[in-house]
């Protein structure tokens, strides 16, 4: 429960950053962030946030305006963001593992007033770019370089925007092209964190292991720090690391994609780790097969929760895994105050039970693309009524309990000899092999068939697979329409920040020449 001084005023969604600095004269000793190691309290967070809010303003001219963080994770990139939304800034973290090019056209279009860098990313930006680049790396974790500090004072208390106000820009990993920036508002911020689902407190002990730059990272982030919460940050996953600090912080709370629940279940050390600290896991940015949840359940101890939705908002769904084991092939019921619908090409309602694109709308949802005017007539769509709606881009139907069952993404849909073969089933009936930790299942060019299954798999460690044995293994499993024409084994498998798997890469050698 939050404390008297904790609690916020009326205008309380622009009031998320004043929120969580007063964590620091209600509990100025406990423990706030901690990465490699070193722990900010929530003193020290709250004066390093402050003074670097009052250095951006100086250097700003008063105005922050948008500025660009480039680096993984750590509390110098993380003070640094927050810092930003308290100078009334919008922070715009860029995902570092994007080709160099990509980067330099994400910061061409947010055109920051100011660019931090750390982990040796500061000098991406083009010499020719106005902004000034404050360089992290040099300077002790947690704080500010003197000279950016040298001649400004601190703010007295964070900057109490407008809820509409953006907070700020996360640039899309790209896995469908040009990447968009999606605006989030501070009321969009406010209602995320506040949420009281998960019960998340001042006892509590948040591990994360995806970067900053990732709502993955930034939406359990951001409610962690509004309840109070001991936010521990990996800067890079390791499973037996992960496990490690699991151990080490007492973690409560957590949120991983699909891929690091996989190579956390498969370590070797998991089995011999005491995790009973653990209260509530989530699981998001992609689909977690149903048996990997399932040994989520069985084997790691506290709620185990899915996730899905989007970056942009709008659109979620939870399941409780371990209350509904039954229902582990979904990703459960629209959450409190999410509508959410099943549309088909002509963008009409389908019948109770039909297929189609999911769309959904909330109270959270993101103020708009930032730039993209095109981007944003694609995306919405409208009912009779004339309310917007996201769309998800994801086929799906909703099961007699009003479960929702995810078939696949519309692009990942294969058309072979006139029939539709969902990627997703071909990729669960891979995933099913023992020695199977990843796959992937794309369309190639097929003289006979137009497009045919090609499936990608990376091997449990030790495992010896042969890739004919596993492709005649999986077909046999498999309808005939729906036998996957060859397997390749793979050390690894192209993924974005958020843990889902570019399918475009994997595509493009079978189909840049293909008439």
């Amino acid at each position: 429960m939050m404390n008297e001084a904790s609690k916020p005023t009326a205008n309380h969604e622009g009031e998320l950053l004043a929120t969580i600095l007063r964590h620091g004269l209600a509990q100025p000793d406990a423990p706030a962030l901690t990465c490699n190691g070193q722990t900010m309290t929530w003193a020290e967070l709250r004066e390093t946030v402050l003074a670097a809010a009052g250095a951006i303003t100086h250097h700003c001219d008063g105005a922050a305006g948008r500025i660009a963080l480039l680096g993984t994770a750590g509390l110098g990139l993380t003070t640094a963001y927050l810092a930003i939304v308290a100078a009334g800034g919008s922070a715009v973290p860029l995902p570092v593992s994007a080709h160099r090019d990509a980067l330099a056209g994400m910061l061409k279009d947010c055109d920051p007033a100011l660019i931090f860098g750390q982990d040796g990313y500061a000098d991406l930006p083009a010499a020719d770019m106005a902004a000034r680049v404050v360089q992290l790396d040099a300077t002790p974790e947690g704080a500010m370089p003197r000279d950016f500090l040298a001649g400004t004072r601190p703010l007295s208390a964070p900057v109490i925007p407008s809820p509409e106000a953006p907070f700020n820009i996360i640039y899309s990993s790209g896995t469908t092209g040009r990447a968009k920036g999606i605006v989030h508002a501070h009321a969009m911020r406010y209602r995320q964190a506040a949420r009281t689902l998960f019960g998340l407190g001042p006892e509590s002990k948040m591990l994360l292991a995806t970067p900053l730059y990732s709502n993955t990272t930034l939406m359990p982030m951001l409610s962690a720090l509004f309840h109070a919460s001991h936010v521990v940050l990996m800067p890079k996953f390791d499973a037996e690391a992960y496990l490690a600090l699991a151990e080490q912080y007492g973690a409560t709370h957590t949120m991983l994609v699909p891929v690091q629940y996989q190579r956390i279940l498969a370590a070797t050390s998991f089995a011999k780790r005491d995790l009973s600290s653990f209260k509530v896991k989530q699981c998001t940015g992609a689909p977690l097969p149903a048996a990997a949840k399932r040994a989520i359940i069985e084997q790691w101890p506290g709620g185990f929760f899915e996730v899905y939705g989007l970056t942009e908002g709008g659109c979620t769904c939870i399941l409780d895994a371990a209350r509904h084991p039954e229902k582990a092939h979904t990703v459960g019921k629209p959450a409190a105050g999410n509508i959410i619908r099943i549309i088909d090409d002509d963008g009409k309602d389908v019948a109770p039970g039909g297929r189609g694109e999911v769309v959904g709308r909330s109270a959270m949802m993101m103020s708009g693309y930032f730039r993209n005017d095109e981007a944003n007539r694609a995306f919405y769509w409208r009912d009779a009524e004339g309310r917007i709606f996201h769309r998800t881009g994801d086929i799906g139907m909703f099961d007699e309990d009003g479960f929702l069952v995810l078939l696949d993404r519309k692009k990942d849909m294969i058309i072979s000899g006139g029939f539709n073969i969902y990627a997703s089933d071909l990729e669960e009936k891979l995933l099913a092999h023992p020695d199977v930790i990843e796959a992937a299942v794309i369309a190639v060019p097929s003289e006979k068939w137009g497009e045919t299954p090609l499936g990608f798999v990376v091997a449990r460690p030790g495992a010896d697979i042969e890739p004919e044995t596993l492709r005649d293994w999986v077909n046999a499993r498999l309808g005939r329409m729906q036998k996957v024409s060859a397997v390749e084994l793979r050390e690894t498998l192209p993924r974005n920040s958020g843990g889902k798997v570019l399918k475009q890469e994997l595509r493009k050698p079978f189909w840049e020449n293909a008439k």
